[in-house]
């Protein structure tokens, strides 16, 4: 499903200097219809009241749903940009790390529909998300 010969270290290094990189998210798997991250729960990613922030979720799961929706496109050809993105947040975490794992609900030739579930380190769930992608053609 995902381009031939990416991997894993290729997926980091594009996020160097990011937001991504900022939060202290990292690709952690790459398997054939899923990708999984890994970002720590501290004072990056704290609300106010020193909980996860509800945001930095939302930022973990674009973050997926959007590498995972390029990997599956010709880059020279396509790209992908974020439509909507949801976010049901079901359980709190004040520390230790949070894992997103991102699936295809549909892949279309002009939308694309992630699911993406964050757990924490117990494997609890602690957000639900799901984001649409717009597929668009490159301008020569």
């Amino acid at each position: 499903m995902f381009q031939e010969g990416v991997t894993i270290d290729a997926i980091n290094k594009m996020c160097q200097n990011t937001l991504v990189e900022h939060l202290g998210i990292e690709v952690t798997e790459l398997g054939k219809d899923y990708i999984i991250a890994r970002m720590p729960v501290d004072h990056r990613t704290h609300q106010p009241m020193g909980l996860l922030h509800g945001g930095a979720s939302v930022v973990l799961a674009e973050t997926l749903g959007s590498i995972a929706a390029s990997l599956t496109l010709n880059q020279k050809l396509q790209h992908c940009v974020g439509l909507e993105v949801n976010a049901n947040h079901v359980k709190s975490v004040k520390s230790g790390n949070v894992f997103g794992k991102t699936r295809p609900i549909h892949l279309g030739k002009r939308t694309q529909i992630w699911e993406i579930t964050i757990t924490n380190d117990q494997d609890e769930l602690v957000c639900i998300s799901r984001l649409t992608m717009a597929v668009i053609d490159k301008k020569n």
